[in-house]
């Protein structure tokens, strides 16, 4: 089983991790939003007005926080490139 050989296949299993962190991250936000949503129409008597804002809120608090994790591995990825050059960058 070469499939369990996580030194050999490192890059790939961070790689998967990284997608179902973001899935995890996005349905997380767009859920908790709904649910204070629900809760508040529920609380004050409205016909969704607050679910649908604050669906759309988790939305888009979701994208913001996939963005900002995706640019920090982007980041890290791009800094340890450059570092293994020489040193002075070439």
């Amino acid at each position: 089983m070469s499939f369990l050989n996580f030194k050999k296949n490192s890059d790939w299993l961070d790689n998967i991790a990284l997608v179902s962190q973001l899935g995890f991250t996005m349905v997380g936000c767009i859920l908790f939003c709904l649910a204070i949503g629900y809760f508040l129409d529920k609380w004050l008597g409205m016909r969704g007005l607050f679910t649908i804002i604050f669906t759309l809120l988790g939305v888009i608090g979701g994208g913001v926080t996939v963005f900002r994790q995706i640019a920090r591995v982007v980041d890290l990825k791009d800094k340890s490139s450059s570092g293994k050059t020489g040193k002075d960058g070439q």
